[in-house]
């Protein structure tokens, strides 16, 4: 965890701040790739996450963008209200579940805060010299942050506020298939599953998308207790119905890391050695949910009767 001071608080636009932190000796900071976010440890003790926003290329600083959430958990009130520049916060990361692979083409859809993870996206597919465009909705412009950064790329920028055009025209996007497209969304829950809908003829992994908040799921497949073996230490753990993986195993003695606690940030994943995991995370992939190596142990619960962990 690294210990790092804001150097600067800005507003960029209604309700949005950037803040930038750099390493109080000026150090080099660890280097990320698009889609990454950081976990931020804040003063008052709340850790949130928060996607990386600025240039991968600037090592001495990280920049990261905070919405303002009225019904949030009181993270968003925090920077907003309290945080101030010269205050140092706890860094975890950069992690990235959301990476950026190769393509020749690129379509872009965000909704709201959710620009921020494809900010530095569409800075490396431009660099790349990637056919790429950017569908960027919002509810007014006032509201939309970094319009004015991204009016640098011209026409493959297409913002599209509500209240000037009504919502995103996804048919006008999505509705043709384009083989050797990627499509990267981020926003909304609707946003997310208006998308998915409309990609569902295109063909297999087109569509990455990153959540916020996390999915609806249904029951977990198993309502009876399992048992979590440790396998560093051969402590076995019973796991029942009301308590999380997350939590056996801390009781257990085992340090684990986490954040969210729903599922979206991958703080507390965990390499599984034997067993089937019931995954009930908003991450990981179909493919990735078949090869059954990792978890996320704040949701995800357990299909058979014992799970190995390499903890």
């Amino acid at each position: 965890m690294l210990s790092l001071e804001v150097t600067a608080k800005e507003p960029v636009s209604d309700g949005v701040v950037a803040l930038s932190l750099a390493h109080p000796q000026g150090r080099r900071l660890p280097d990320w790739t698009p889609g990454a976010h950081l976990d931020l440890v804040l003063p008052n003790g709340m850790t949130r996450q928060y996607s990386l926003c600025g240039s991968r290329w600037d090592t001495g600083a990280y920049r990261v963008a905070v919405l303002r959430e009225p019904d949030g958990r009181g993270g968003s009130a925090y920077v907003h209200d309290r945080l101030r520049v010269g205050d140092r916060v706890g860094v975890g990361g950069p992690r990235n579940n959301f990476p950026l692979v190769p393509s020749e083409r690129y379509l872009f859809i965000a909704g709201g805060i959710g620009i921020t993870p494809l900010l530095p996206m569409v800075h490396q597919a431009d660099l790349l010299g990637a056919d790429w465009h950017l569908v960027y909705g919002g509810r007014r412009r006032g509201s939309m942050a970094f319009l004015a950064e991204l009016a640098g790329y011209g026409e493959r920028v297409h913002p599209w506020p509500e209240d000037e055009h009504g919502l995103l025209d996804l048919p006008a996007w999505l509705g043709e298939v384009r083989p050797g497209v990627r499509v990267y969304c981020c926003g909304p829950p609707a946003l997310l599953a208006a998308v998915g809908a409309a990609c569902q003829p295109w063909p297999p992994y087109t569509l990455r998308t990153e959540r916020f908040v996390a999915a609806e799921l249904p029951a977990p497949v198993r309502d009876r207790p399992f048992r979590v073996e440790l396998a560093r230490t051969g402590t076995t753990v019973t796991v029942d119905r009301d308590t999380t993986v997350l939590d056996a195993v801390r009781t257990a003695g085992a340090e684990v890391l986490s954040s969210c606690e729903q599922g979206t940030c991958g703080t507390c994943e965990t390499d599984v050695l034997a067993g089937e995991p019931d995954h009930r995370d908003s991450i990981l992939g179909d493919e990735e949910r078949r090869a059954g190596d990792r978890m996320f142990l704040c949701v995800s619960r357990c299909r058979s009767d014992r799970l190995v962990l390499d903890l």
